[in-house]
């Protein structure tokens, strides 16, 4: 038997778990994208074409440029938030002190919570009426009156970010905590012998070594941020008057609140191309600034 013979025998049962748990799965999500099905009437499921995507496109219940540019928001906001602060926190756990053990574990909790029930817990801290911040504000005089932070479209997004950003920092805490203490002390030290302070050895040191880390969870996080609904779903369903609805949401709603499979898979399509082309291009980025192109 072929070196090559074996080595194909091996990855035989990764390839076939792949094709059917993967490939068929998103085939069949393609072909229903194009399909008129809708739960109420399965016994009429035909080809419609680019119907669903005209359809997304031009409602008038659901203004699909603002739910993009919410997702842009919605994406771009947490990001850079919970990695600055994700970072920010993984160097200052890289040096042991007294109860860091405890502090990590407190710290790294949100992170095995399921985010519909973060959502919850929020939508109860958020309530425009016995809100726990409302309370607060209101005991410290700040405001008069409740306000409504998930009720008002001026507040409702920038609340479910904010909840966002806190769920997010320990994923970038941790990938980056394992990163850093992965870095060499020997390159401080020859860092510091050519008088570099704090801040150059972590530009100079730090960033460029666990660099590879850092653009490997941006883009797993972009794409989980994109994909997650769980957070919004639970705290305003894509309200008040759509502000806070993504395009990961808008599907939930199309999917279990008007049984449209049709239209849901179209959206489904729309942010697995919008991934695929990021991915693309982000790669191929880092790949160019790694070799120095760029």
């Amino acid at each position: 038997m072929s070196r090559n013979l074996k080595l194909f025998i091996m990855v035989l049962p990764t390839i076939i778990l792949l094709v059917i748990f993967t490939y068929i799965p998103i085939g069949q999500e393609i072909q229903i994208a194009f399909e008129n099905y809708n739960l109420y009437n399965l016994s009429n499921i035909y080809f419609n074409g680019f119907d669903n995507f005209i359809d997304i496109f031009t409602s008038v219940d659901f203004n699909f440029a603002q739910i993009v540019l919410n997702t842009v928001i919605w994406v771009v906001v947490s990001l850079v938030f919970q990695f600055t602060l994700g970072f920010g926190l993984a160097l200052l756990l890289k040096k042991p002190f007294k109860g860091r053990g405890i502090y990590s574990g407190l710290v790294f909790y949100p992170w095995a919570v399921s985010g519909f029930a973060i959502g919850l817990v929020w939508a109860w801290i958020f309530n425009g009426q016995f809100g726990l911040i409302n309370g607060i504000l209101m005991r410290l005089g700040i405001i008069n009156q409740g306000i409504g932070f998930l009720s008002d479209p001026h507040f409702a997004l920038a609340s479910v970010i904010v909840v966002n950003i806190w769920y997010g920092i320990p994923f970038f805490a941790i990938m980056l905590l394992a990163a850093l203490q992965s870095v060499p002390e020997e390159l401080y030290e020859a860092a510091k012998i050519d008088g570099a302070g704090r801040f150059r050895r972590l530009v100079n040191v730090t960033i460029p070594y666990i660099r590879p880390t850092i653009a490997s969870t941006i883009l797993l996080r972009t794409m989980w941020i994109l994909n997650f609904p769980d957070i919004i779903y639970a705290m305003t369903n894509g309200g008040p008057a759509n502000s806070t609805n993504t395009l990961a949401n808008y599907m939930i709603i199309k999917m279990y609140s008007f049984y449209n499979y049709g239209q849901a898979a179209a959206i489904g399509f729309i942010i697995m191309s919008i991934l695929m082309i990021y991915a693309i291009i982000y790669l191929s980025i880092f790949s160019r600034l790694e070799r120095g192109i760029i």
